[in-house]
């Protein structure tokens, strides 16, 4: 089972988040030849979508780092928004590590 976790992101500002991927011991996953993709969408059924830039940061600990740039956060409007987190191994196995809610918060200054 995923895990559970929300995020805020700022509109029209640079956003990052690390992620710690753990086995249900609680021990870091060594993610060494695996990959990583991330989205955020309106609903469940959305056609369109916004990526996050999802990279294994930390192969040995399980790090694994969101990041969406200012020009992005930009072109998403206001709300509350679903997102997940899936890794798919050297193998081609895809596991969904994390999900949640997304609460993009109205910017000012562009």
């Amino acid at each position: 089972m995923a895990a559970y976790s929300e995020l805020n992101i700022e509109q029209y500002a640079t956003f990052s988040t690390t992620v710690n991927v753990e086995n249900s011991n609680g021990d870091a996953i060594n993610l060494y030849g695996y990959s990583a993709a991330s989205q955020i969408r309106k609903s469940y059924y959305s056609a369109s979508s916004n990526n996050f830039t999802a990279t294994v940061t930390g192969i040995a600990n399980g790090e694994i780092t969101l990041t969406m740039t200012a020009a992005n956060t930009a072109t998403i409007s206001p709300g509350r928004y679903l997102y997940d987190l899936v890794i798919t191994s050297p193998e081609g196995t895809k596991t969904r590590v994390v999900e949640g809610i997304v609460n993009v918060l109205a910017g000012v200054t562009q």
